[in-house]
């Protein structure tokens, strides 16, 4: 074997041949390497560019740039399509903008990569909802907030977003049982919160007519949390249409103890009630408490109100006085006071009274601002309308209203009685 072997080499054209071999092999390998160092080199150039182009789109979004970001993006995109971040603020950018369509195409092309982290599904699935809510999809939106549910029950932010939706949708029992899972997650108080949310569904079912399970609603709110100013107001209201006065002014009592700065949205309904009783008696008595145990212009007001049909023209004088100095921009004591010295033949009085009415009529007497964004509505609300907080609006003090505040008025929540109720048995 080794002879035919060493024949086979000794011929020059075998020897040609097998030295081609060798160098085209040895050229394959240099080739190869450099190819390859070529394409990593070209891979790594790539990547810096992407790299690049992602921070330059941070840099735009930091700048409020976004229509640079979201074409920054879009190149990083292009180069690799593989970073998932890119896709997302992508998707935040759309989203920011409107384009809800592009922005949902972006969440869905991350959702079904077969081989993402579960994490990241999770992110874009609740992304997704965001933008849906965003678009007015509602129902679409909490479907997207459920996955999201099924795969984390604990998952805060979609409890809260879909809590906010149902509050939108005013599908207070959905509310109701999501805030009760947002409570076994986090510590804090939560019971206003769910208090409020049984005395809307009491306000769903007397707009229906259905007046015993409104009262179960705002019963089981005051059971929750008996600092409830709404539901009590709800409750005596509805004790007030089936003519049982007592209990109607028992209710609407309460608000003294657990909420005084509220008083004053129970005077007009207590005056209604007593009149209906045929004694005005007792509401002469718990407005002089009042105004004895708390000093408040409102309360003073009342009285005055009352002490002026009654006839004591100097006693409402007085009262109109002392709601004065506590409040000194309350136009509506300065007009009744005006017309009292007027009917009292006071006329230089009243001028007197008139001309400091005058420079306070852009000023509403009836101040309310959240305590937790700053929010001024021009009536009270139990709920934020800006941040959605609830129990946060309150009564300004007259000292922090600004003089430049617009003229139109606030609706007053204490003059309408008591709203009329069928009869029914509760």
């Amino acid at each position: 074997m080794w002879q035919g072997l060493w024949q086979w080499f000794s011929a020059i054209s075998n020897q040609k041949l097998l030295l081609s071999l060798l160098i085209g092999l040895v050229l394959g390998l240099i080739i190869g390497r450099f190819a390859g160092r070529r394409k990593e080199t070209r891979a790594k150039s790539l990547s810096l560019k992407g790299d690049e182009a992602f921070f330059k789109g941070i840099q735009y979004i930091l700048s409020n740039d976004h229509d640079q970001a979201i074409e920054e993006f879009t190149k990083s995109v292009q180069i690799n399509s593989d970073t998932i971040e890119t896709y997302v603020a992508l998707g935040n950018l759309y989203r920011s903008k409107g384009d809800i369509e592009r922005a949902i195409r972006i969440r869905q092309s991350i959702i079904l990569r077969p081989h993402i982290e579960e994490q990241i599904r999770i992110r874009a699935l609740f992304d997704l909802g965001l933008d849906y809510r965003k678009g007015g999809f509602l129902n679409r939106a909490l479907d997207a907030f459920d996955n999201v549910l099924k795969k984390q029950p604990s998952h805060l932010e979609s409890l809260d977003a879909v809590e906010k939706i149902y509050e939108e949708m005013r599908d207070w029992e959905s509310a109701f049982s999501t805030r009760q899972k947002i409570a076994r997650l986090v510590k804090g108080d939560h019971q206003h919160i769910l208090a409020h949310y049984q005395t809307e569904m009491g306000k769903a079912f007397a707009e229906k007519g259905e007046w015993s399970k409104a009262k179960t609603c705002y019963q089981k709110a005051l059971s929750i949390y008996d600092g409830c100013v709404d539901a009590y107001l709800h409750l005596g209201d509805l004790y007030f249409s089936k003519q049982d006065y007592k209990k109607a002014i028992a209710e609407w009592k309460k608000i003294v103890n657990v909420a005084p700065h509220f008083t004053f949205l129970a005077y007009n309904r207590l005056e209604g009630a007593y009149s209906k009783m045929k004694n005005l008696k007792p509401i002469e008595e718990f407005l002089k408490e009042c105004a004895q145990s708390k000093a408040d212009a409102f309360t003073h007001m009342a009285l005055a109100r009352y002490l002026y049909n009654e006839h004591d023209h100097q006693g409402a004088l007085r009262e109109l006085n002392s709601a004065l100095e506590l409040d000194p921009s309350f136009w509506e004591a300065m007009k009744f006071k005006g017309e009292i010295l007027l009917s009292q033949g006071m006329k230089g009085e009243a001028l007197a009274a008139y001309r400091d009415l005058i420079p306070r009529l852009n000023v509403p007497y009836l101040k309310f601002q959240c305590s937790n964004c700053g929010f001024r509505p021009y009536e009270l609300e139990w709920q934020c309308p800006q941040c959605k907080r609830w129990d946060t609006v309150t009564l300004m003090d007259s000292a922090r209203v600004d003089s430049t505040a617009p003229v139109q008025q606030p609706q007053i929540p204490v003059v309408a009685s008591p709203r009329n109720i069928p009869e029914e048995e509760t």
